[in-house]
């Protein structure tokens, strides 16, 4: 099969909450755990295509054109997290109102877990040492038939690329602490622990250090 890193656009929506869906259960598809399949493209991957201090590329299949990954984030964290907690939290939060039909006692922890962002974003700001590290951050993700073949670090490298031209030197993510590969993956490359921040699913990457 033949890959390729492109700058994503609008017309990647629907590839972005379909591969973001498929990966969203630590690596894994979450489709069994939501009834509302779109709720985690909604935090982790869409509004990096439109809104303020954000980057997003997309692995696709050259002959069929599917998207098959991404890598999006934002070079200013803090302005990233301002810009969605007034424009696009409120949005979805109107949409998906606690009372309406889709609050009902038997939700889904899946579903319920990402409704909880949109009524509460403020609890969900990064952590100061994570922006002393880097104003930076990232998310990445792969259909699993895709992983384990060299393009989770060559996203990585065009993130960095990018990041560079804008000035900054480092970015960190945060992970699923049941993502075991994940975190292998990250350290092999360069990724480190943050110091200060307890559990060790809070990594960060100096781009001197990035192999």
């Amino acid at each position: 099969m033949s890959l390729a890193i492109r700058k994503a656009t609008m017309a990647d929506t629907d590839a972005l909450f379909r591969v973001c869906l498929l990966t969203a259960n630590a690596g894994k598809s979450a489709e069994r755990l939501h009834d509302f399949p779109e709720l985690p493209g909604l935090i982790f991957a869409v509004p990096y295509l439109t809104r303020k201090a954000t980057f997003a590329y997309v692995l696709e299949e050259e002959d069929t054109k599917e998207v098959v990954g991404y890598v999006v984030g934002s070079p200013g964290t803090r302005e990233y997290e301002q810009d969605v907690r007034e424009n696009w939290f409120p949005v979805h939060a109107v949409r998906y109102l606690y009372g309406s039909p889709l609050d009902k006692p038997d939700i889904k922890q899946g579903d319920r877990s990402y409704l909880d962002r949109f009524h509460n974003p403020n609890a969900y700001q990064a952590r100061e040492e994570n922006i002393a590290f880097s104003p930076a951050h990232l998310h990445i993700n792969i259909v699993e038939k895709y992983q384990r073949k060299g393009w989770g670090k060559r996203l990585i490298g065009k993130a960095v690329e990018c990041l560079k031209e804008k000035g900054v030197d480092g970015v960190w993510v945060g992970l699923d602490p049941r993502n075991e590969e994940a975190k292998k993956f990250y350290k092999k490359i360069g990724f480190k622990d943050i110091g200060g921040v307890q559990g060790d699913n809070q990594l960060g990457l100096k781009f001197v250090d990035f192999r």
